[in-house]
């Protein structure tokens, strides 16, 4: 039985790793050809909230809110409530459908001074599939669609350092029926993150601080997934390094801007000179993700995604902020601008992002005029603050 699910599938998940046709490439330079790096559920590494989401997706090492599971657990212990949650509504490739949507929710709850838990649940919604058979004659409709669930724990080493820990469970329900006589189930998979985090004030003769930020995080190092029995058509996760700095400049008791970037990396096999995947398992792969590329040790850097990103704060009740991401030509291609507004008040925080167009024709980014909405609430008791710094 063929189905239009498998092209529609095809198309939708393409557009998150790449603006490009892959090509076959050989050894040495790219030479302008394409060499994609796709993993199953990429929903996994979409931008949950519209903060980072207005700041070109920068989030590993930004002051931490109620999506730092995220990004990285490792910042809660640091976090200025003590508890807070955030809800986010992300219409996606609004410009080439209309029913396809990103929903998280997450939270996090300090336990004492050192300790915080915290928690997530995403929902990806593919729209509607129609299924046809071989003469394209209608069958019915289907909704693709996936979510994840994860929890961790983080604490502090020192005053200036924490780690973080977190498990996820993943389920991937994209289609039914039988292809190439495999039946089609769900795909099912295991991760967990590592991160780590180091934050240092430097108070000023005028009163105010800046503040550094470093992280580091690992996540989605986990199982392979699969949606037949066959022991062959096994996929990779979205195993993924990032590295983020942050620094925040205290201009005085009401103005205060960041400026952030993050560099990121998938730990997963490097497609060969001739467009396959070398079989290996999931430690094996971190490792040799740093020295696989065809193309040697320049294609490695391209490899390597860059996100920048500023953030405005007026009174920690208003936010203004705008980032830039780019990846490679020959990785994917994507390359856009994002800016947004943030609103803090009493407890409640709405943040607001926008993905600037780019792109003309047949080359117009799918990614345009993305929409984020994040709306925060934060429970903390009044009088439980452990830190000036905003949250929102």
């Amino acid at each position: 039985m063929i189905r239009k699910v498998t092209l529609s599938l095809v198309f939708i998940y393409g557009t998150f790793t790449s603006l490009t046709t892959s090509a076959q490439i050989g050894s040495g330079d790219l030479d302008g050809r394409t060499n994609t790096i796709n993993t199953a559920v990429p929903f996994l590494r979409i931008s949950p909230d519209a903060r980072s989401g207005a700041m070109g997706d920068v989030g590993v090492a930004i002051s931490p809110d109620a999506n730092s599971t995220y990004w990285n657990l490792s910042k809660l212990p640091f976090a200025s409530k003590n508890a807070g949650v955030a809800v986010t509504y992300t219409p996606w490739l609004k410009e080439l459908v209309n029913d396809v949507f990103l929903a998280n929710l997450s939270g996090y709850v300090k336990l004492n001074e050192n300790e915080a838990i915290g928690s997530s649940l995403r929902y990806f919604s593919l729209g509607t599939i129609q299924f046809t058979d071989f003469s394209g004659a209608y069958l019915n409709d289907y909704r693709p669609r996936e979510w994840a669930f994860d929890a961790g724990y983080a604490r502090k080493l020192s005053d200036n350092w924490s780690v973080g820990v977190a498990l996820r469970y993943i389920y991937s329900n994209l289609a039914s029926g039988e292809i190439n006589g495999n039946v089609i189930k769900p795909g099912k998979a295991f991760a967990g993150d590592v991160s780590a985090f180091y934050t240092k004030d430097y108070e000023k003769d005028n009163g105010t601080v800046n503040t550094w930020n470093f992280g580091v995080a690992i996540t989605n190092v986990g199982t392979k997934i699969s949606y037949t029995n066959s022991a062959l058509n096994k996929d990779f996760i979205p195993t993924n390094l990032g590295l983020g700095t942050a620094y925040t400049f205290g201009l005085d008791e009401y103005n205060k801007i960041t400026l952030a970037l993050d560099i990121n990396k998938l730990l997963v096999p490097t497609p060969d000179s001739t467009g396959a995947y070398k079989e290996k398992g999931t430690v094996e792969s971190i490792f040799s993700s740093f020295g696989d590329a065809p193309g040697g040790f320049s294609e490695e850097l391209q490899e390597l995604m860059f996100s920048a990103g500023a953030e405005y704060w007026y009174n920690n009740m208003f936010a203004v902020r705008a980032g830039y991401y780019n990846e490679n030509k020959n990785k994917g291609n994507r390359k856009y601008f994002t800016a947004g507004i943030g609103i803090k008040y009493d407890v409640f925080g709405l943040n607001f992002s926008y993905l600037v167009p780019s792109g003309t024709g047949i080359q117009r980014n799918p990614l345009s005029n993305t929409l984020r909405f994040t709306l925060s609430f934060d429970l903390s008791r009044d009088g439980d603050d452990n830190s000036t710094s905003a949250n929102w």
